[in-house]
């Protein structure tokens, strides 16, 4: 076995094992509120503040009133759910920002959303057959007699002949297979755990102008439902 050779078993192979330990590896947790930079924040504006004057008592409610105009969006949360495996990641930090401009102090989460378990199941097997395949490929000679198959069937012997054009058939086309049952294909948005848009319902993502009036609505509902709470 020549270099070339070698270099062309060895590629897919070393790639198999990255893909095995990149599945396998726990995903990390989820972002967690970050109510300490809310607090900072609010720290700085009121330490930014002209202290009024005491005989103006009356006074003393405009800046509070200001406060709840400009942090509309102060105890809410936003939760955007979406596919990582599917490149909607740059939608969804854009999807944040505007949201983070339009309600100062709302609390923004993005999260990934997995597809189904029977999708996980097989995502978690084609590296199995992968191996499998390139295995029998590379040593079916030894393999069958211990499964105790002594004669080799006739598809072994198709695949033996162009034996690296099958393991790199086989490697990209359980990659493909793979990232397509790794993709859920969903962007939910979620406020205040209410579902908000659902890109799995509309089959299309939101318009930033859409999703801001959405929220917008949801947040005026709430606000009215706990002035009669």
């Amino acid at each position: 076995m020549d270099r070339v050779q070698l270099l062309l078993l060895g590629l897919p192979l070393f790639l198999l094992f990255t893909d095995l330990i990149n599945l396998f590896t726990p995903p990390p947790p989820k972002p967690s509120p970050h109510h300490h930079r809310h607090r900072h924040r609010h720290r700085h504006h009121e330490h930014h503040q002209p202290t009024p004057p005491p005989v103006a008592h009356e006074t003393l409610g405009i800046p509070a009133q200001q406060q709840v105009v400009g942090g509309i969006g102060l105890g809410n949360t936003i939760t955007i759910d979406f596919c990582s495996s599917c490149s909607y990641k740059g939608t969804a930090v854009t999807m944040k920002k505007m949201l983070e401009t339009q309600f100062p102090g709302i609390d923004v989460l993005l999260a990934n959303y997995p597809p189904s378990l029977p999708k996980r199941l097989l995502a978690k097997l084609v590296p199995v057959v992968q191996i499998g395949v390139i295995g029998i490929v590379m040593a079916g000679e030894q393999i069958f007699p211990v499964l105790g198959i002594m004669t080799p069937p006739p598809w072994y012997y198709s695949l033996r002949a162009n034996k690296f054009g099958t393991m790199a058939s086989t490697w990209l086309l359980g990659n493909a297979l793979q990232s397509f049952l790794q993709s859920s294909g969903a962007f939910e948005v979620y406020c205040n755990d209410e579902l908000v848009f659902s890109k799995l319902k509309e089959g299309r993502f939101p318009g930033e102008i859409e999703l801001k009036d959405l929220v917008g609505k949801r947040l005026v509902n709430s606000r009215v439902a706990d002035m009669w709470t």
